[in-house]
């Protein structure tokens, strides 16, 4: 290939999504061409000056007590006590105040270790 050509393929990889996007749209005013394809266009790309690759993951959950039957409340009550490590009144009138969060910033496997214990008992429950 050209040098020229070469040079600038380089340094268009080394843009972020963002800036290429708009080398291509900045393409397209001055030539007066098109690449568009039916999938997607320019403009279809988000223009946020974050960039694109910056997915943060959720490391932080909440378990919600959505929903309490009568019957199995006891010993929901009993789980709810073990997981919160309240006393017996707190632990009580959380279960009664369903739908409530019971607990808050915990990682994805305890929330999902306290959520299965919760429904093996008969609650239903939420991670968040």
């Amino acid at each position: 290939m050209n040098k020229k050509v070469d040079d600038i393929i380089e340094q268009l990889s080394t843009l972020n999504l963002i800036d290429t996007a708009l080398v291509v749209k900045k393409m397209e005013e001055i030539f007066g061409i098109s690449t568009a394809s039916p999938m997607m266009t320019v403009s279809a790309i988000p223009q946020s000056s974050a960039p694109v690759d910056a997915v943060e993951e959720k490391t932080e959950f909440k378990l919600s007590l959505d929903q309490v039957p009568a019957d199995k409340k006891i010993g929901i009550l009993k789980i709810v006590r073990t997981i919160t490590g309240l006393g017996l009144k707190e632990a009580k009138d959380l279960v009664e105040a369903a739908p409530k969060i019971i607990q808050e910033s915990i990682t994805k496997e305890a929330g999902e270790l306290a959520k299965k214990q919760l429904e093996e008992a008969g609650a239903k429950v939420t991670l968040k």
